[in-house]
């Protein structure tokens, strides 16, 4: 993490002035802030703002005091010189949002989970179909975190073989922010393995290579939260890729106060001829930072210490794919596999504890 809280994606600028205009809007998640930083450090020009929710915009414009604040939703979506909309909305209304920046003729970049039904799914497929835009999505354990960059870049170079199963692991704290009535609403939030388990979905197609998987198990259950019914507070998930790769992934809302940071994201990936782990936020009892890679091969026992090393090409590729209608940063169908696995998990889930 950064000192200013954010995630650390420092990277060249691909591009510079206006040649790359981007606005925000719906500001209903943290994320937002991660996505507008990414695309301003690879050379964008965050131009406007725009949510009704004055405090909202009070808190973004400290962050980013360039920008201007849009009158409503229809002055960002009708200015020719803006090519992109990050937004992060509530989870149930991001399709809805995607498909009128799309008709506007804008690119949008979304957050996490972009959609809460297979309908939703299918809304946003045809619509990049129709208009030849993007709906790219922020799955940011990956393309966020330089831990996860360098794991791709190990995996490309051949450095543990095939890759035969991922495991991922990621438990956030319930009361690191403060939470919004429809975070505790299970029909807006989209359920813990569409909201958090989007992450791990994509991390898994990304890392093995597949690219479908057929959910084998998916579980969710509200043990600790009586108070929240709409709630999940645990999932878990196995996966089949269709190269023949497993996944298992678990997601919860139990990380302990005393632990330093919100959440142990950790992933595990298991090669023919080795395996890694990721630490990503912290190393527990050793290092408050994160960032941190254990590569286990033929030759030995490394632990890579990758932050501020690797930086996060993703949002400069991003920018370049808008520009270029090129696909470098992530296809639009891997960014819709990964989304369409995590609603059928969902979907397909058995209720286990007390939910």
């Amino acid at each position: 993490m950064g000192k200013d809280g954010l995630l650390s994606m420092d990277a060249k600028p691909v591009v510079k002035g206006k040649d790359f205009v981007f606005a925000a809007m719906s500001l209903e998640h943290g994320h937002i802030y991660d996505m507008c930083k990414g695309l301003c450090t690879a050379g964008g020009c965050l131009k406007w703002v725009y949510d009704p929710d004055p405090e909202k915009l009070r808190a973004f414009t400290r962050r980013f005091p360039q920008v201007k604040i849009a009158r409503d939703e229809d002055e960002i979506l009708q200015d020719t010189e803006v090519r992109m909309v990050a937004a992060a909305d509530v989870p149930a209304k991001r399709c809805a949002l995607g498909l009128r920046v799309m008709d506007s003729g804008k690119d949008y970049f979304t957050d996490k989970a972009p959609m809460t039904t297979l309908e939703q799914l299918e809304q946003a497929r045809e619509k990049v179909k129709e208009t030849g835009r993007m709906y790219a999505v922020f799955y940011s354990e990956r393309v966020g975190t330089e831990s996860g960059v360098y794991a791709g870049q190990l995996i490309e170079a051949g450095a543990i073989g095939k890759v035969i199963q991922v495991i991922g692991m990621g438990p956030h704290r319930l009361g690191a922010l403060p939470r919004p009535d429809w975070f505790y609403d299970r029909e807006l939030a989209g359920g813990i393995l569409c909201d958090i388990g989007s992450h791990q979905v994509e991390q898994f197609l990304f890392y093995s290579g597949a690219k479908d998987a057929t959910v084998t198990r998916s579980q969710v259950g509200n043990f600790g939260h009586p108070e929240h019914p709409g709630l999940e507070d645990f999932g878990d998930c196995m996966l089949l890729g269709d190269n023949g790769s497993t996944n298992y992934f678990r997601v919860d809302w139990f990380t302990p106060d005393g632990l330093g940071t919100w959440g142990d994201g950790r992933t595990f990936i298991l090669g023919t001829d080795g395996y890694i782990e990721l630490r990503k936020f912290i190393n527990v009892g050793v290092d408050p930072s994160g960032e941190h890679v254990f590569l286990v091969d033929h030759h030995g026992e490394r632990h890579i210490p990758v932050a501020g090393t690797v930086g996060c090409p993703y949002f400069g590729e991003l920018i370049l794919d808008s520009l270029n209608r090129t696909e470098n940063a992530m296809s639009q169908e891997h960014a819709f596999k990964a989304a369409q696995i995590c609603l059928i998990a969902q979907r397909e889930a058995v209720r286990i504890g007390n939910g």
